[in-house]
């Protein structure tokens, strides 16, 4: 275990939500789902500001929240911009005001903004100085610096920076979606000090790194960002004015394709004419430096058409999400220490690849084991002449796949391979267009996303002919066939065999590719759009029989977020019964725990750590038959109605036993859990256990000893085999 706790009372949220986005109109408790994800976003920012958290960590979380922060303007308040203008009646229909809760996600955001602001310049900065990294301003550079600078201006952006005078209802620039521009105040040399011009400029962090390294002593490492590059250069832009200051601005712009609804003409083609439009689209936040004077915010509110609704201060930079790209210098002692995905042996070393799956089902969990026995999976049925189909669902794919290749080398092998593509996935649609078409162009047969659902089941099927008869062998996992993200997703696989299990799988896929419903029903898998909430509620349903006879009943829930209202009746329902109910929740959590009267019983927690939580278990105690499942669906409303989801049933004891101490080394963790409750305060949790224990830490040397034990056992086989 890892000791040596640290107290962070200084991490702890004080966002606490108005009473209106906590409780719907007939009195169930209820967070509105933004202003829980923007509590979620908050936890992010708390490992930016944990002293304990590596500071190349740290600035990387900076880099997360921003990230999330923009695409959440992006999508979920342009969402809600577009209700301001519905009319008065439909707007009634709604469970909460659209003003109230844009105001309350615009007061949450500021307070949010200010705090990351003082993370970084009260906190990341000193840090720096301390390791002899200096990230200068204008002011600060030397000569030397001075003249770097302004030969690195001419010489690399002069081309990019477009300079404009702003002229209120004759000049109005269009401004790019997150693009970075310094709003310039001046003034004309020859007229009055009062008289102030206003003129635009753009930062092209789109084309330069943002963060530019100067010359320095041996002994120290100086840079400055490319935003004061262009403040230092600007008065070369306007040679008959004075400037007076400059303040930075960047404006979002609604990137949804509004297609989730199309069930007429052709999807495809919807598609590709959206995305065309998706960077021109209307505001969703204007974002601007607080130091702006107010006349000067007047004036670009009018010239750029702005609302009320649209404004967001934030500090003197933006498009913080560049902190991705911040320099490191090789100081690695300033990252987190390495843990290298783990091979997991008995496959990666398996000289039969679909020998060890027929003998075991196995259980990837990555990313502390390595993807590599996923990929293997495919290249192996693509090489094997026995293979003969392949089918396989993808919803974000990695740029460069070696499980794509491994299916285009299929088909020139003689393989029959057909791959269902959802290009529906956000911000995946294009890349997702590109690999049908690719996949197409191979000979592969590729099956689009369907009108008004998405797919996000993550399952795959190889048939193989064996001396009998043929075999099935699926894969079926809580994440994504993408090598990328499985680095840094923590998620879980499952290999088998199992009859139960491959011919549902292969009920899915002809559904998938027929677009016709199965004639025969699924009594193992959990389906959505077929069986995955009716049967989610009979086995909630059970735990309330149970507790209400006096007997044990225990439900366990680790997923990404719970949304979905009906389903959260259900757990205030087993809570009133008695019901033991702990919720692993990384996101979104619309119910409110330990209310009385309501949720007693239900205890929720949420983990951010080094790696995304992305796995979905569900565990039901079941009498004591119990019942556990691995999922790809979150409880959601989107994931419960509106796509194609699968929940698979571990019916194998060792794996059985695995997942469940997984599970519960998560529910012990004290260094990176966080409460959800009411006030959304985030208080990181406390246990009796005067030991620290990390979950994520501790789940890769659980791993790792599992497999070295493994191996142990497979030395001391080979040993006994050359005795005899």
């Amino acid at each position: 275990m890892v000791s040596g706790k640290s107290p962070r009372t200084d991490t702890q949220s004080n966002f606490t939500p108005s009473p209106n986005v906590l409780s719907t109109e007939d009195g169930l408790p209820f967070v509105d789902r933004d202003i829980s994800w923007l509590s979620f976003n908050y936890r992010v920012l708390q490992e930016a500001m944990d002293p304990t958290v590596p500071l190349f960590e740290r600035i990387k979380f900076l880099a997360i929240y921003s990230s999330n922060l923009d695409e959440f303007f992006r999508v979920r308040m342009a969402n809600h911009r577009n209700l301001l203008r519905l009319e008065k009646k439909t707007k009634l229909e709604l469970e909460i005001s659209p003003k109230k809760l844009v105001k309350e996600i615009q007061r949450i955001v500021n307070l949010q903004q200010e705090q990351f602001s003082n993370i970084f310049e009260y906190q990341i900065i000193p840090e720096l100085k301390q390791h002899s990294i200096h990230l200068l301003r204008r002011l600060d550079l030397d000569p030397t610096q001075q003249e770097f600078v302004e030969n690195y201006f001419r010489d690399h952006m002069l081309p990019f920076v477009q300079p404009v005078l702003l002229v209120k209802n004759r000049i109005r620039p269009f401004l790019n979606n997150a693009a970075l521009y310094l709003t310039v105040l001046m003034h004309a040399k020859d007229a009055p000090e009062e008289q102030h011009e206003f003129a635009l400029v753009k930062i092209p962090s789109d084309y330069l790194p943002r963060f530019v390294e100067l010359p320095s002593s041996s002994h120290r490492r100086d840079l400055i960002m490319l935003d004061d590059i262009v403040r230092h250069n600007v008065s070369y832009l306007f040679p008959g004015y004075k400037i007076l200051d400059t303040y930075s601005i960047k404006l979002t712009r609604d990137a949804e394709l509004y297609i989730d609804d199309e069930f007429s003409g052709d999807l495809i083609k919807k598609i590709k004419d959206s995305l065309v439009k998706r960077n021109v689209g209307p505001a969703s936040r204007f974002v601007y430096d607080r130091e702006m004077p107010s006349d000067l915010l007047r004036f670009l509110t009018d010239v750029f058409e702005l609302e009320k609704y649209d404004i967001l201060k934030e500090g003197r930079y933006h498009n913080n999400f560049d902190f991705f790209r911040f320099p490191d210098f090789g100081m690695d002692h300033l990252k987190n220490p390495p843990l290298p995905p783990l091979a997991y042996g008995p496959l990666e070393q398996a000289e039969d690849f679909f020998k060890a799956l027929r003998e075991r089902e196995h259980l990837i969990h990555v990313p502390y084991h390595s993807y590599e026995s996923v990929v293997r999976f495919f290249e192996e049925a693509a090489a094997d002449p026995k293979v003969t189909h392949i089918k396989i669902t993808q919803y974000r794919v990695a740029k460069k796949s070696r499980i794509m290749q491994a299916l285009m080398d299929a088909v020139q092998a003689g393989k029959r391979v057909s791959v269902f593509i959802e290009v529906k996935a956000r911000f995946d649609e294009a890349a997702n267009l590109e690999w049908g078409e690719k996949l197409e162009k191979a000979g592969v047969a590729v099956h689009y996303s369907f009108p008004g659902v998405k797919v996000h089941a993550k399952i795959a099927l190889v048939r193989r002919l064996e001396e009998d008869d043929a075999e099935l062998y699926t894969y079926l996992s809580t994440g994504n066939f993408n090598e990328d993200t499985a680095r840094v997703y923590s998620d879980f696989g499952l290999f088998t065999t199992d009859k139960r299990l491959t011919t549902e799988v292969a009920r899915v896929f002809s559904f998938l590719e027929t677009v016709k419903v199965p004639q025969q029903n699924f009594e193992h898998l959990l389906v959505g759009q077929f069986n995955l909430q009716t049967e989610l509620e009979k086995l909630i349903d059970h735990e309330i029989e149970q507790a209400k006879q006096g007997r044990q009943a225990r439900i366990v829930l680790k997923m990404n977020s719970i949304q979905d209202r009906y389903m959260i009746e259900k757990l205030y329902e087993a809570s009133r019964a008695g019901v033991q109910v702990q919720l692993i929740i990384r996101g979104i959590c619309s119910l409110v725990p330990g209310l009385k009267d309501f949720s007693e019983n239900i205890e929720a927690f949420s983990i951010v750590d080094r790696f995304l939580e992305h796995a979905r278990v569900f565990l039901f105690h079941h009498g004591g038959a119990e019942k556990m499942y691995l999922s790809s669906a979150d409880w959601m409303v989107r994931n419960l109605h509106y796509r194609v989801e699968t929940a698979f049933p571990i019916y194998d004891a060792a794996i059985k036993e695995e997942i469940r101490d997984f599970l519960n080394i998560q529910l012990n963790d004290n260094v990176k859990a966080r409460i959800l409750d009411q006030q959304l305060t985030n208080t990181y949790r406390q246990t009796n256990s005067d030991l620290a224990v990390r979950s994520q830490i501790e789940v890769y040397y659980y791993s790792k000893r599992r497999l070295e034990h493994w191996e142990e056992k497979q030395r001391l086989a080979e040993m006994g085999s050359l005795g005899s």
